[in-house]
């Protein structure tokens, strides 16, 4: 039998899990009955439990950010001046209205206003050039577009009819009608609607050429998604926590669904910066940090001197997904920071396949991990079948929360069984657990052989000296293609192109070894972190 909240299983290991985390607890009766008031109008979204949280303890800190701090009974009014002011912009059921902003309090009140008039929501990556806006704009029929005054340049080939809104400008005091703080200020003459239709959240794949592909993100429609984290990672309710992953990222976006549910204190910054970074869970005790892993090296990177000014021990768990981290990377923020860190293994696609914790890290720090609750990974072969423990196939998922298509009808995902296919490589060990050998479309063939270019760069970023290394296969007269290797050594290091064909040589079969080996000052990434292999190539020194 299966209810609005899932089945009777799932409902009895979420109240187990809930209970444990501290988001269940003991509530006053007057107000414990906000919540089936709230779930009809907004159902199962982070709106619903805002307004939650406003009833429950709307005195507490909801998000610090740049600005300052903001409280849930705040927020819930806020949000409210908000959607009344958006719906006299013509905002509602059937518009689209996109996010173009950084870390701090805008995106996430916008996307709560917008839950409150069945608004669909875009999240625009800051990273898109001007021409990919305008495509992403027309394709997706935007209508509204939010951001941040400093990244006003990425609008200039939107058209004129797409109405702007500034979430963020320097200064404070001057707000005008098209700022957000303009907007809250001066409210709206509508009523909201006491039951508006869940809108849908349209997250844009990531891409550096062309239009990027529209993935629109489900809604959460039971408490499976809420029991498959908690069954990998011990998050605590009403606990602050550091979002430093993007919010137009998928993870980033995931922080802000889960730390709504858990009633965190989201703290945010609307610019990455390492010693920050530590400032701010020292100062406000984060017990929580959400990251992609180039943020979690750059913390590496600091000098001991200055990670050892600042005491994290408040922090219980750091999560981080959205690119691979070096083996040694991970054995050495566990060595750092202690056994707190779980890597998350999905795609904007089908959100979440794995989770590693910290102690399958220790034993295999290049391990994804397991599936969680109610979530189902697969290894295929060519013929859609699953392949033996230890042999290499596509990786197919299913869960809950698989994406409900591209936009506009472009693009396509393999899909076997109702599972779909994140297009990557790996293979189960004997323990069960999961590693990922890299992109099916980075499978590097040379002279016949299937080389797995992730396979290398683990190895070569395991180097004495190396800092980050990636592989790429390039075209080549006698053997089709040959490996290519471009590695960033860590200052004041020595290593010629010799010594990393021979450590290749050495570990891997011959025919793995990189042609041509080139140094950079850094690798070319997007700004979650991932390597853009496109941009690599003989003129990439």
């Amino acid at each position: 039998m299966k209810t609005p909240f899932g089945t009777p299983t799932e409902l009895a290991t979420g109240l187990r899990l809930l209970t444990g985390a501290g988001v269940v607890a003991p509530v006053p009766p007057h107000r414990l009955a906000m919540f089936p008031t709230a779930l009809y109008r907004y159902g199962f979204t982070p709106t619903t439990a805002y307004v939650v949280s406003r009833w429950r303890h709307p005195d507490r800190v909801a998000i610090i950010d740049d600005r300052g701090t903001v409280t849930f009974r705040e927020i819930h009014d806020r949000t409210d001046r908000l959607a009344r002011a958006l719906a006299d912009r013509r905002v509602g059921p059937g518009s689209r209205v996109a996010v173009l902003c950084r870390n701090h309090r805008g995106p996430i009140e916008t996307m709560l206003a917008t839950s409150k008039l069945g608004a669909d929501v875009v999240l625009l990556n800051t990273g898109l050039s001007p021409s990919q806006m305008k495509g992403v704009a027309e394709e997706q029929e935007i209508t509204t577009v939010v951001a941040d005054a400093d990244l006003a340049d990425r609008l200039e080939e939107v058209p004129e009819n797409v109405q702007r809104v500034w979430a963020w400008t320097e200064g404070s005091g001057c707000w005008g009608d098209d700022s957000l703080e303009g907007l809250i200020a001066a409210d709206g003459s509508q009523d909201l609607p006491t039951k508006p239709p869940i809108g849908k959240t349209i997250v844009l794949t990531s891409g550096t050429t062309g239009t990027p592909k529209g993935a629109e993100r489900p809604s959460i429609s039971g408490i499976g998604p809420v029991n498959a984290i908690l069954s990998r990672i011990p998050l605590a309710a009403r606990e602050p926590a550091l979002v430093s992953a993007p919010l137009f990222h998928t993870w980033g976006f995931a922080a802000f669904q889960i730390g709504s549910l858990m009633g965190s204190t989201l703290v945010l910054r609307r610019k990455f910066d390492p010693e920050d970074a530590l400032a701010a869970i020292a100062h406000h005790r984060c017990t929580s940090m959400f990251a992609v892993p180039v943020m979690l090296q750059r913390i590496l990177e600091l000098d001991d001197d200055v990670k050892a000014k600042y005491d994290v021990s408040s922090l219980a768990t750091v999560t981080a997904t959205g690119s691979a981290m070096p083996p040694a990377k991970v054995t050495e923020f566990l060595d750092t920071f202690g056994d707190k860190l779980y890597m998350l293994y999905g795609s904007t696609e089908v959100s979440w396949a794995s989770i590693a914790k910290p102690e399958e890290l220790r034993s295999e720090p290049g391990t994804a991990g397991r599936p969680p609750a109610g979530t189902v990974v697969k290894i295929l072969g060519d013929d859609d079948q699953e392949v033996s423990t230890g042999e290499t196939g596509r990786i197919f998922v299913g869960n809950e929360m698989l994406f409900t298509g591209y936009t506009g009808g472009r693009g396509e995902t393999e899909e076997v069984d109702g599972m779909l296919g994140t297009g990557d490589l790996g293979h189960y060990d004997r323990h069960g657990l999961l590693f990922i050998s890299g992109r099916a479309d980075d499978m590097i063939v040379s002279g016949g052989e299937n080389i797995h270019a992730g396979e290398v760069e683990n190895l070569l970023a395991d180097m004495d000296g190396v800092k980050e290394a990636a592989v790429v296969g390039v075209d080549d007269d006698e053997y089709g293609q040959r490996l290519a290797a471009y590695l960033v050594l860590e200052s004041g290091a020595s290593v010629d192109a010799d010594k990393v064909r021979d450590h290749v040589k050495n570990n891997l079969a011959r025919f793995a070894s990189p042609r041509d080996v080139e140094f950079l000052d850094e690798l070319p990434r997007n700004n979650t972190g991932k390597v853009l292999k496109s941009e690599l190539g003989p003129s990439a020194s």
